[in-house]
């Protein structure tokens, strides 16, 4: 019988996940192997007759279950990296094992009776700092997941998440499924009129990997059908594209995620209230910085308000531009990108074909790594001929300013069929200490147009940020300095998690990094002093469509969430009365429409949770001001002090005090609402 390379030890480089050998069908007997051994470790640890402490009861399940840990993280970064169908149809059958197995876990009478003897002892233990934040966040997580209920309590919790997994599963597939099932033949120039050189070549490569070899092939890719709504002059393909992009999780058929979202939401309802919660998202936020949907909503209700009324003017606009171009229609969700790359032409001098052929994919990762370099002294070194699950993943070794591994950071950056849409950051390994210095392996995931072989990859700016804010995640695992797997890295409260992601997008935006990294991708010569300029006067053009498609997303989240009786809603009308209540502007459509919400629905990460970005958003704007009132961006005192308080304390400190002790102070919104252009 050949031997399964999950249940070996990993003899690879850096102990990465042997994929040269790994097979689908090795993940079936290495999750039952696993679950079956993590169970064991657990129930000794639960029926030892020693009085608990903090050694034998929690250090002793932070080292417990490292096999299925290390199989799971394998299989799931698989699963929206590289999927097939063998894989998919493992994932249906696992999700609800491991939904159940992990009840059983905190389920479990006598475990959680160790646990809640020690929270009870907490103030004479002796414990340090992270030994107390580790024993509060597991008696908290027993707790949130049903410990404290009464036999028929537990057995329902059990079921709801276990049902849960499975629709969280199926959510995804669909998703996944009407992404790859789409693609926009472009035939003839008609077809291809106005879209510009660089997107013609994604476009042809696009073409080439789907069998379509000389002709060109939009997909629903954001670095694919963003551009396309961006130049292309066929309106009418324009709104074709886009209605497909739209209706992803809402086309008839057995892709079709309304009943699941329903089911969800029911769910969701049913077991807050067995917990003892009105709601969801009572539920959810009560173990977050925002601590109340009240408080969420008066956030998004401060930006809302400002950024529709910006909107509508951009809206304006618009129409301006489309009448003065001879056409009479109103401005349709279609139309928008188009019409405001022309007003930006005609406001700012500046269009999207100047920009991209400076903003190379191996420049502007080099800039994410020197920046890196410049703030936390940290370098990156490529390595080739190291295992990977698709060619096209790129591994650099993480080194500390004296040389030492510090971890393995993998990127992953172009679309394809087997991935899921967006972008990411996850770990194959978490930072820890409990046996020896254990190195995190980080990876980012994007979904780039690729370019033709050969051919540099070109990124629009927006597409640079976005690999600077995974990047900034990937800082957060990467520099993690902490004992124990459960507060390691971005392991934080999740409207913390953000902050570290969205503040490192501020250096993509300064003259100090462009000005340096920004090459044309034939010549080799810097961006322009004029076009720089132009880019950074232009930084919140369009942004009160970009706030209000993000805003109305977020609020949707939570309405969605308080609902009583969700399970009697129908989704589409529920959307449109929605987003009526609050005056949407008709040419705007949400960031991520309810059947493909998949920050909310593929799991329960975001869920009642999407606020998160801005919430976070109030702190990295506010905390980009201590460079700035340094006088350096990369200000040494400040960069350590964002290391110690930020980047590597992990989930350790209190997110607000930790933040205080990184700014002097609390953050406040002034600092957001002008850096979208919203205050003076």
């Amino acid at each position: 019988m050949t031997t399964n390379p999950l249940l070996t030890y990993w003899t690879t480089p850096f102990e990465l996940p042997p994929f040269d050998k790994i097979k689908p069908e090795h993940f079936e007997e290495a999750f039952e192997t696993a679950m079956a051994e993590a169970k064991a470790e657990c129930d000794a640890i639960a029926e030892q007759s020693d009085r608990p402490d903090f050694g034998n009861t929690i250090a002793a399940l932070e080292k417990s279950g490292e096999r299925l840990t290390k199989v799971a993280r394998t299989f799931f970064n698989l699963t929206s990296a590289d999927t097939n169908e063998t894989l998919q149809q493992i994932e249906r059958d696992i999700a609800p094992k491991l939904a159940r197995h992990s009840s059983d876990m905190l389920l479990n009478e006598k475990l959680f009776e160790r646990i809640a003897e020690l929270w009870d002892q907490r103030e004479t233990l002796g414990l340090h700092t992270e030994d107390a934040k580790v024993l509060e966040r597991y008696h908290m997580m027993f707790q949130r997941a049903g410990a404290g209920l009464d036999e028929n309590g537990k057995s329902r919790i059990a079921e709801i998440s276990q049902r849960l997994a499975t629709l969280g599963t199926q959510f995804s597939q669909n998703i996944l499924r009407d992404e790859s099932d789409y693609q926009l033949v472009l035939e003839t120039e008609e077809d291809r009129a106005g879209l510009p050189d660089f997107l013609l070549t994604a476009a042809a490569e696009a073409a080439r990997e789907r069998g379509h070899d000389g002709k060109h092939v939009i997909t629903l890719s954001r670095s694919s059908i963003e551009p396309f709504l961006q130049f292309s002059t066929n309106r009418r393909l324009r709104e074709e594209a886009f209605n497909a992009w739209s209706a992803r999780g809402e086309l008839e058929g057995e892709t079709n995620n309304a009943k699941i979202i329903t089911e969800t939401l029911a769910l969701r309802s049913e077991k807050a209230k067995l917990l003892g919660f009105e709601n969801f998202a009572a539920f959810k936020l009560d173990d977050t910085m925002a601590k109340t949907p009240d408080n969420v909503r008066d956030l998004l209700t401060k930006v809302w308000e400002p950024a529709a009324a910006q909107a509508r003017a951009e809206e304006q606009k618009l129409s301006k531009m489309a009448a003065n171009d001879g056409e009479n229609h109103t401005i349709e969700a279609w139309d928008w990108r188009f019409y405001s790359e022309k007003v930006r032409k005609e406001e700012h001098d500046l269009d999207e074909t100047e920009l991209k052929p400076y903003l190379q994919l191996d420049s502007m990762i080099q800039a994410a790594f020197d920046t890196a370099t410049r703030l936390f002294g940290v370098t990156f070194r490529e390595l080739d001929d190291i295992p990977v699950y698709h060619p096209d993943v790129r591994v650099f070794e993480v080194l500390d300013p004296s040389g030492q591994h510090v971890g393995l950071f993998l990127g992953d950056y172009f679309a394809r069929p087997s991935k899921r849409s967006g972008a990411w950051m996850s770990g194959f390994r978490s930072q820890h200490k409990l046996n020896g210095n254990v190195a995190p392996i980080i990876v980012n995931v994007m979904n780039f147009s690729k370019g033709a072989p050969g051919e540099a990859t070109l990124l629009t700016f927006d597409d640079a940020r976005t690999l600077f804010h995974e990047f900034g995640h990937g800082l957060h695992g990467l520099l993690s300095d902490v004992t124990y797997p459960m507060i390691s890295g971005t392991s934080v409260a999740r409207d913390f998690v953000e902050l570290p992601s969205q503040l490192y997008e501020h250096w993509l935006s300064e003259p100090e990094v462009l000005s340096k990294f920004a090459t044309h991708y034939k010549t080799g010569e810097k961006m322009p002093t004029d076009l720089l300029d132009k880019l950074l006067a232009a930084a919140n053009f369009n942004q009160g469509f970009a706030t209000v498609e993000y805003t109305a997303s977020a609020l949707i989240d939570l309405e969605l969430h308080l609902l009583d009786s969700p399970d009697e809603i129908d989704i589409a009308a529920y959307e449109k009365a929605e987003l009526g209540k609050i005056g949407m502007p008709n040419a705007i459509t949400m960031r991520h429409r309810i059947p493909h919400f998949q920050h909310v629905f593929s799991g329960d990460g975001y869920s009642a949770g999407y606020y998160s970005y801005m919430w976070s958003e109030v702190m990295d704007a506010d905390a980009f001001g201590a460079f700035k009132e340094a006088g350096d961006i990369f200000d040494e005192e400040t960069a350590d002090r964002l290391l110690t308080h930020i980047y590597s304390a992990g989930g350790r400190p209190d997110p607000e005090e930790t933040y205080k002790a990184f700014r002097g102070r609390a953050p406040k919104i002034d600092a957001l609402l002008k850096k979208r252009g919203f205050a003076a």
